[in-house]
């Protein structure tokens, strides 16, 4: 097409007119072409090829920079396995209060949309993706406060002061610092991913994401375990963690957000003055967004699924490490197995998934995340050493499927949600999907913790713990009553999506 652009000038006028080619320098981007050349700022050509639902990504800078924070923030894993052995076992903490600990340590993750409305609507530099991965990476080497570099702190202080890690004030106030980074560079990181997909006509860039989240979770739990069963030093672990935070600063600091092709704002300078003005805009586009049903009712049906399941994790924890004296690898190996069968799925579903109705998958993987809670039932009332299968297998096997589920059970939703955010508005909208979810886990380990109370589930007591979990396998069925609410198109019609962009485009006229 290219060649003959050139060729016949009247076929080109003709094709600008008609807005089919667009020109970026010296290269034509045509959506509909099997493969679209584009090229950036830097010079580089990116490939993208869509050929049976496979897809190649051609561009390095976002290869290496979301593919190496998705990879860290799965194996954040590694630093959580020690802290929790930490808080259980040197702390000795009660499973009721572990749990708090580790919830309440995700209520900044709550204030997911503010960041994702200032991503959106304020430029750091001239850019506004980067910069909140690693504020001032852009051309603005003085402002040297950092998300990535928050986390770096927090854990560099659970290692090196002692008081960070023995009192528990000292403690939460870290915990509470690390996930506030960790909130901040991940709703960059969501919009970059799915500003960069509506760009270039790539969908379900959120499967690469959950595949290298995956990836680090593996290597993260699998590491985990081994460093407690050989060196029993949770602070070391929580140092090498602060290293690799550091290496992933590095790499941001060094990355410019030009070199992905994104659009770039054409009165920056006014945008710049008017800062109220531009976050009142954006919050108000993202209520228009989430006001349409097909954006609010599928939220609805996740965060409810998410919602009406009361959680025990640390009670269950708790009891595979106190009663059944699981060693720290078995309970790694656990998480491993666990992460290698997310990124099988995740694998799978971008293969073969995304050609399934929507409302069925949803279904499915309900239906075998409520089954899969009662393996933990399995092991709690031993039907496994019935089957002769002991209990480090059987933790090995199956312990953490429930969990693997209910995280892919959200990938087919990230997918919808990138592909419904309207222009300008993918970080906003993608931030508020996991506020949304992150909120709903919490209100669930709260109610957890109330249902575990009240049952009478504590360190020393843990006969009612069965109980809890046929509570829980009941509860996860209860969404499906309003399945009706999840579409069954996975893919937003192009139609549909035009139609949005005017109606914010009248309003905002």
């Amino acid at each position: 097409m290219l060649q003959e652009l050139y060729h016949n000038p009247k076929n080109a006028m003709r094709e600008y007119r008609m807005g089919k080619a667009h020109l970026v320098g010296s290269v034509t981007i045509s959506p509909d072409e099997e493969k679209s050349p584009i090229s950036n700022k830097s010079g580089k050509v990116l490939i993208f090829g869509r050929n049976k639902g496979s897809l190649q990504v051609g561009n390095q800078d976002m290869m290496v920079l979301c593919g190496l924070g998705y990879y860290v923030n799965g194996f954040r894993g590694f630093p959580w396995l020690a802290l929790n052995f930490h808080m259980a076992h040197n702390l000795n903490m009660h499973p009721s209060t572990l749990q708090l600990v580790q919830n309440c340590g995700n209520l900044p993750m709550v204030a997911k949309p503010l960041y994702g409305i200032l991503s959106d609507a304020l430029y750091i530099g001239g850019a506004h993706r980067i910069p909140y991965i690693s504020l001032g990476a852009v051309n603005k080497p003085d402002i040297s406060i950092s998300s990535v570099l928050l986390q770096v702190l927090s854990w560099g202080s659970l290692a090196l002061i002692p008081i960070a890690s023995e009192a528990r004030p000292a403690l939460m106030a870290c915990v509470l610092l690390s996930n506030l980074g960790a909130s901040i560079s991940e709703v960059a990181k969501d919009a970059l991913v799915a500003e960069y997909g509506q760009k270039n006509k790539v969908l379900g860039l959120q499967s690469y994401a959950f595949m290298a989240s995956a990836i680090g979770g593996v290597l993260g739990n699998l590491l985990g375990g081994f460093f407690l069963l050989k060196t029993q030093q949770t602070k070391s672990m929580f140092l090498a963690f602060a290293a690799i935070l550091a290496l992933q600063l590095t790499v941001s600091l060094k990355t410019k957000e030009e070199s992905f092709g994104l659009s770039q704002p054409s009165n920056y300078t006014i945008v710049r003055e008017s800062i109220p003005w531009s976050i009142k805009k954006q919050y108000s586009d993202l209520m228009v967004a989430i006001k349409d049903e097909s954006i609010s009712r599928p939220l609805f049906w996740v965060v409810s699924s998410i919602l009406a399941v009361p959680m025990l994790s640390g009670s269950l924890f708790c009891y595979q490490t106190q009663c059944l004296n699981l060693d720290p690898s078995i309970i790694g190996m656990s998480k491993v197995t666990g992460q290698l069968m997310l990124l099988s799925l995740a694998l799978l579903y971008d293969r073969f998934g995304k050609t399934i109705p929507m409302r069925k998958l949803a279904c499915i993987t309900q239906i075998l995340c409520a089954f899969s809670l009662l393996l933990d039932l399995v092991l709690v009332k031993q039907l496994n050493i019935q089957l002769g299968i002991s209990n480090e297998i059987f933790t090995l096997c199956f312990s953490g499927l429930a969990e693997t589920i209910a995280q892919f059970k959200l990938l087919p939703f990230y997918v919808l949600f990138a592909s419904l955010a309207p222009p300008g508005c993918e970080g906003s909208l993608m931030s508020f999907l996991a506020s949304a979810l992150c909120l709903s886990s919490i209100f669930s380990a709260f109610v957890g913790v109330g249902m575990a109370s009240f049952l009478g589930i504590t360190s020393g007591d843990y006969s009612s713990l069965p109980l809890g979990i046929v509570i829980q396998f009941f509860a996860a069925l209860l969404p499906l009553r309003w399945i009706g609410y999840v579409p069954n198109s996975q893919v937003v019609p192009e139609k549909g999506r035009k139609r949005g962009r005017s109606m914010r485009t009248r309003r905002n006229r």
